[in-house]
């Protein structure tokens, strides 16, 4: 059985993101998909004292029509400013050090188009949590590009040789196991199981950025919990 996942590009998403990809045996990221302003693809929550917080790749003017792969970085956005933002939310965080140094080299992408630095930072979170797991860019594949939803992710399992499809839980209310199964293919979803750690002693804020489960818990455990800390639906 191979297994295949398909996902949007996001920025440092939270643990489900990178269990999806543990989770997978070649994994699919989709770049010629349209930006939303109010989602998540460039943006996600931390911790600051005691509240969570956006922090945010920021975005050059452009058409809200533009995929991902056609936006670009704001031209003052400087990696060092979302780099001190990190530091003053966590300074004082167990794993600060580790942590910190996987997000200097994730911020370290030669680009600024905004596609190549949410895949090099998605690779560089992988590496760093030891998942091996093969990255494919969408646009790379022979699959039609006018395809979308369901048909789309069904022509992407086929040319990826797929036996099953993963998706997230999320993905409930979008894809159904009989239409699937029609074509070959076992659908699950997977779902993160319920995490609580100790974040300064304050009460606990849920599903923030893996960089809060990261500098709270550490490389090790981070990825035991990648690994196993998830049930299949």
């Amino acid at each position: 059985m191979r297994t295949v996942a398909i996902m949007q590009p996001y920025f440092m998403p939270y643990i489900g993101y990178f269990q999806l990809i543990a989770a997978s045996d070649a994994f699919v990221i989709y770049d010629q998909i349209k930006y939303t302003k109010k989602g998540w693809i460039n943006r996600n929550r931390m911790l600051r004292n005691g509240q969570d917080v956006m922090f945010t790749l920021p975005l050059a003017n452009a058409s809200d029509a533009l995929d991902v792969v056609q936006r670009e970085l704001a031209a003052d956005f400087v990696p060092a400013k979302l780099l001190q933002q990190w530091q003053g939310a966590y300074g004082k965080a167990p794993f600060f050090t580790e942590t910190f140094a996987m997000l200097q080299h994730a911020l370290a992408c030669e680009s600024r188009n905004l596609f190549e630095n949410i895949h090099h930072s998605v690779r560089t979170v992988c590496d760093h949590l030891s998942i091996t797991t093969p990255i494919t860019i969408s646009s790379q594949l022979p699959v039609d590009a006018s395809l979308r939803a369901e048909e789309k992710v069904l022509a992407i399992c086929k040319a990826m040789g797929a036996t099953r499809y993963i998706n997230g839980v999320g993905g409930m209310a979008l894809y159904d196991k009989a239409q699937f199964a029609q074509r070959g293919l076992t659908l699950e979803f997977l779902r993160p199981k319920p995490l609580e750690y100790t974040q300064f002693g304050a009460p606990f804020v849920p599903w923030l950025s893996v960089v809060d489960v990261l500098m709270f818990n550490g490389r090790e455990a981070t990825a035991a919990l990648v690994q196993q800390h998830y049930e299949f639906l």
